[in-house]
């Protein structure tokens, strides 16, 4: 198996490039669904969060607000850590299952683990690779406005809540500008893809008897 982190910030093309790789052929493992997953209704994530802060945060049928959860913890640094601590390692298990399944059942897969928090929650899976997609903040509140329908104020607010591109670079094996056209991302995500496959040929070459 070959395993790709891909992150980035907010609105900077993860989805775009994702699915070009499932288009090549890669598995795809999506943090945000699993953070879904992670706190529906029954769930240890859920009673945990509603512990931390209060029923407000629930909706009448059990399941969680997350407007109401979300207001609280993009503007407060210190109720997003305590978020964290609560959805991180449930995040952590589900994806670590789902990484042993996509290699039992292919020990060839190339597996794209797209986690936007890969900085912020120190995902430490033994990645082959980690690719951080890139564009800059003006692009992406733009497309938070046009795409979302957010104000720019709080397109702003999230961008700034995440870790900074100095930090994402930090982590970086590869780059992708994804502030052009479609076609040019496209482009970058393909030759990507070209150099995973040779990597993972030149491993198979290297542990052949």
């Amino acid at each position: 198996m070959y395993l790709i982190g891909l992150t980035g910030g907010i609105a900077s093309g993860k989805s775009t490039v994702a699915r070009r790789l499932v288009r090549r052929g890669a598995v795809h493992i999506d943090a945000d669904h699993l953070a879904r997953v992670a706190v529906e209704p029954g769930t240890p994530g859920l009673v945990k969060i509603a512990d931390a802060f209060g029923d407000s945060v629930l909706l009448p049928d059990g399941s969680l607000n997350r407007p109401a959860l979300g207001a609280i913890v993009f503007r407060d640094p210190h109720a997003r850590e305590r978020l964290n601590a609560i959805v991180h390692p449930e995040v952590r298990a589900l994806s670590n299952a789902l990484i042993h399944a996509a290699e039992e059942e292919d020990p060839n897969a190339i597996v794209v683990y797209d986690v936007p928090l890969l900085v912020e929650a120190g995902v430490d899976h033994p990645f082959d690779l980690v690719v951080v997609t890139q564009a800059d903040e003006q692009t992406r509140v733009r497309r938070m406005v046009e795409l979302r329908g957010m104000d720019a104020g709080e397109a702003e607010r999230r961008i700034r809540s995440q870790a900074s591109d100095t930090e994402r670079l930090q982590v970086a094996d590869v780059v992708i500008d994804t502030g052009g056209t479609l076609p040019q991302t496209q482009e970058q995500v393909d030759l990507l893809w070209d150099r995973v496959n040779a990597q993972r040929e030149q491993r198979s070459v290297r542990g052949a008897p």
